[in-house]
């Protein structure tokens, strides 16, 4: 991953995602999580489009945001080059490999920050949103002590204006109930997750109301 490369791509592509994305952020409580992320982080976000990927950069433009990706995106050798250039990591939904949790763990042991579409998969037309979440985000978050900061986003690309909400952080492990079993800590995290998801739609739904 080359940090240089990655702002690079963020620099040269400043200008066109203004008008392309045209993104309107709110937040659910600024002084307590803007667009300045402090130390390692994991940002969660619902997934509307594969430019999910690209909004982000622009959302947190000061941090390298190194995103889990599906396998599909890394079988093209050309975008396959240029998602590892970004710091993509490979999570490969068909097999049971989880290289890509120590890859997450290691990165985020570096101060780093961690990009999670916890629903692993686009929504097909009709399908409840968001999606049920895979709890290796709560595994993740647990297993590294790390915060994880939710983002909700309307998607919409090229079709309207695109309108996110930068959620407060949150701590799993104040959730933690040592009288329970993993599983059921780690599946009870990934449902507080998926909550706090649709409660940030619920409040960007007010806030633009307004």
């Amino acid at each position: 991953m080359s940090r240089i490369f990655i702002y690079f791509v963020k620099i040269t592509g400043y200008l066109a995602q203004l008008l392309v994305f045209r993104t309107k952020i709110y937040y659910e409580d600024k002084k307590v999580q803007s667009r300045r992320i402090k130390g390692k982080a994991i940002v969660m976000s619902n997934h509307t489009s594969v430019y999910d990927f690209a909004l982000y950069l622009y959302v947190f433009f000061f941090r390298v945001i190194r995103f889990q990706m599906a396998e599909v995106l890394f079988k093209k050798k050309l975008l396959s080059l240029f998602l590892k250039l970004m710091g993509g990591i490979k999570v490969d939904r068909n097999i049971h490999d989880f290289s890509f949790i120590d890859k997450s763990t290691k990165h985020l042991n570096k101060n780093g920050v961690i990009g999670i579409f916890p629903e692993s998969r686009l929504p097909k037309e009709g399908e409840e949103t968001p999606l049920e979440f895979k709890p290796s985000i709560s595994y993740l978050a647990l297993s590294s002590d790390t915060k994880i900061i939710p983002v909700y986003t309307t998607g919409g690309y090229f079709k309207k204006r695109i309108k996110v909400i930068i959620g407060k952080p949150i701590d799993v492990s104040l959730y933690y109930d040592s009288s329970k079993d993993e599983k059921t800590n780690i599946n009870f995290f990934t449902n507080i997750l998926r909550e706090k998801i649709i409660e940030l739609r619920d409040l960007l739904n007010e806030r633009e109301k307004k």
